[in-house]
């Protein structure tokens, strides 16, 4: 059985076609690769923060949480946006099961090593991964929360992003990212080209540049992160191009692919 790791960030959720869940049940019926989705949801926490008069900043694209912060994140994502995942999935036909890092403790975390100024942003130290296996095994797609927790009880924000990364390194799955652009854009004379490949050297100097920053920062380093403990493959696709996620499965040249030194060509 092969996995697939689908990282959704929230401002992409929000307006994916109802054929992005279209391929993700054809994909789970297939049975040549198994979808986990996990899911953001940035926008929606920002927007009930800014209503509850809550102030939210940013750091190198990780979002400061306090505990009235973490209680947000906790409502959004684990609440909100991850059942909205599985009632979409329901209206094409698919079987999901939504739950949250804190269930089982699914997602064992500790807090970052920047805690001083980010707070309860955690950092995954151990997937249960048998909780994913028998929610697969009976039948369903896991959708997954990334709020984590440690073995106090204390809860974690964790970024979507290095969420994913961890559940497919736990289960030497391929990751992919789904953005609403076509993969890592660089700019040549003013006109922004696709990298159908590009290399962790190269990524570390275009964040050095800034030609990466904010929200993509967290989601480069995942990807590195996860290609140097093997995940198998990690690419970044348009879940807004009719039939992506299906041609990216199906080993078709979508996005940008992210790749170690010794495997750029």
């Amino acid at each position: 059985m092969k996995y697939l790791v689908i990282k959704c960030g929230g401002s992409v959720l929000e307006n994916l076609p109802r054929s992005f869940y279209e391929d993700i049940v054809k994909m789970h019926t297939s049975s040549e690769w198994t979808p986990i989705i996990v899911h953001g949801g940035g926008p929606l926490i920002t927007s009930l923060l800014k209503s509850l008069n809550v102030e939210t900043k940013f750091v190198n694209g990780l979002r400061v949480t306090d505990h009235q912060v973490l209680d947000v994140v906790e409502m959004v994502l684990s609440g909100s946006v991850n059942k909205q995942v599985v009632r979409n999935l329901a209206e094409v036909g698919g079987n999901a099961v939504g739950i949250s890092g804190v269930d089982g403790g699914l997602l064992k975390a500790a807090p970052t090593a920047d805690a001083k100024t980010l707070g309860f942003v955690g950092e995954v130290v151990e997937v249960n991964h048998s909780i994913i296996q028998g929610i697969i095994n009976q039948g369903f797609i896991p959708v997954i929360s990334p709020v984590g927790i440690d073995a106090g009880g204390q809860r974690y924000n964790i970024n979507g992003d290095i969420a994913a990364s961890a559940i497919a390194k736990a289960l030497e799955a391929n990751l992919c990212f789904i953005s609403d652009i076509p993969g890592i854009l660089v700019d040549n004379n003013g006109v922004k080209t696709k990298l159908d490949k590009v290399s962790k050297t190269i990524i570390e100097q275009m964040i050095q540049e800034q030609t990466i920053y904010g929200g993509m920062i967290p989601k480069v380093k995942a990807a590195i992160d996860g290609l140097v403990h093997n995940i198998p493959e990690v690419g970044i696709i348009n879940g807004f191009e009719k039939n992506s996620l299906l041609d990216y499965s199906n080993g078709k040249c979508v996005g940008t692919k992210i790749v170690l030194e010794e495997e750029i060509a």
